[in-house]
């Protein structure tokens, strides 16, 4: 199937499932709700094989151009169907999973996170690290055919959710850096794990914090090689920072439609709308590019931080924009559409810091796309 004929079956086929896809909005909708239909559509997409195209036949998939599964989450976050953060967590994880996970256990697990029959997290922030993954503290020592995990970590995605989690570790002495961390893919259902949601500004437990007591992960369990899991977090950071936001840069072009629709009359400044309108479409087609460079084969690398920069931009200028022209609506939500312009405007604060801060991405294009060096 080429990518047109796959654009033209899936529109008609979600024109047909409408209904039963969409998402529900409004503060009446409890974030249980929203995780239960994004599995909901997730099962239904996957059984009806538009999920599994873009994805390689030894883990479930059906072959394909990567840009087919992009299409599918852009389709997706356009029509409302789902909230394109959650989602996206699906093109962070499995990728990776794919590209170092032992064969079998990547044909087992990758079919269960594209059907939505299970949710995965990510184990990397640290409350004393942050964007700093090279001085990670959470502890993994060999025993016998297994590993011992201790340790905490933050910003962990979904996590009360998660029934697996992708998890970096000390393996080395603390002096060794990022040549000393292993990856683990660690069942969350382990003894020893303790999950705490985190409440977030925009009303949502979508973090938690993770305790690890002395967590045993078998090593078939193990990503990669021992202390090679600097490698795990390379491959997996510029998906973070670039083909998920793909989603989101459908989203965000919803979003500024309904506005442009919605909007009072006058209540919009046409130089401002004109420079968010800009910087919509340079994000969008920066992202398009590299959606394209992925299914061409292409390693991506630093470069990605472009992509997150522009997002963070772009995000936070639309809902700038938002709270100028419908201010009592960001200030105090109440309908279900209110709810979702407050909704949106305080999760947009965070987009500067999510999947890396805006400073640290800076200074990764300063230092290794500009070469400026470190500045002393």
């Amino acid at each position: 199937m080429d990518l047109q004929e796959f654009r033209t079956g899936l529109d008609a086929w979600l024109d047909e499932h409408e209904p039963e896809l969409a998402a529900g909005f409004g503060p009446e909708v409890s974030f249980d709700a929203e995780m239960a239909h994004l599995s909901k559509v997730k099962r239904m997409t996957f059984d009806a094989g538009w999920m599994r195209w873009g994805w390689p036949e030894r883990v479930g998939g059906l072959g394909g151009s990567t840009l087919m599964r992009a299409y599918l989450g852009e389709a997706l976050a356009a029509r409302d169907m789902i909230e394109p953060g959650i989602y996206s967590m699906t093109e962070v994880l499995a990728p990776t999973m794919i590209g170092f996970a032992r064969p079998e256990l990547a044909a087992e697990m990758v079919p269960r996170l594209l059907r939505g029959d299970e949710t995965w997290c990510q184990g990397f922030s640290e409350p004393s690290t942050g964007s700093n993954l090279g001085s990670l503290a959470c502890r993994a020592r060999r025993d016998g055919d297994a590993w011992r995990v201790s340790g905490q970590k933050v910003w962990t995605s979904l996590a009360q959710y998660a029934h697996r989690c992708v998890l970096l570790t000390r393996t080395g002495p603390p002096e060794s850096g990022s040549r000393g961390i292993t990856a683990l893919f660690v069942d969350m259902d382990s003894p020893g794990i303790t999950v705490r949601p985190i409440r977030a500004l925009h009303g949502r437990d979508e973090f938690c914090e993770v305790f690890f007591d002395d967590v045993r992960v078998p090593d078939d369990r193990r990503l990669g090689e021992v202390d090679g899991g600097w490698a795990i977090a390379m491959d997996l950071l510029p998906y973070e920072r670039s083909t998920s936001l793909w989603h989101r840069s459908a989203y965000l072009r919803q979003r500024l439609g309904h506005l442009l629709a919605s909007a009072p009359e006058g209540a919009l400044d046409p130089a401002e709308l004109g420079e968010v309108v800009q910087m919509a479409f340079a994000f969008h087609a920066r992202s398009r590019a590299t959606q394209h460079r992925m299914a061409r084969g292409e390693r991506l690398g630093p470069e990605t931080s472009i992509d997150k920069v522009l997002l963070a931009t772009t995000e936070q200028a639309v809902f700038d924009l938002v709270a100028g022209a419908v201010p009592a609506a960001v200030a105090l939500g109440g309908d279900a559409d209110g709810d979702r312009w407050r909704t949106g405007f305080l999760y947009s604060r965070a987009a500067t810091i999510y999947g890396g801060s805006a400073e640290i991405q800076r200074d990764i294009i300063a230092r290794r796309l500009l070469d400026l060096g470190d500045g002393r």
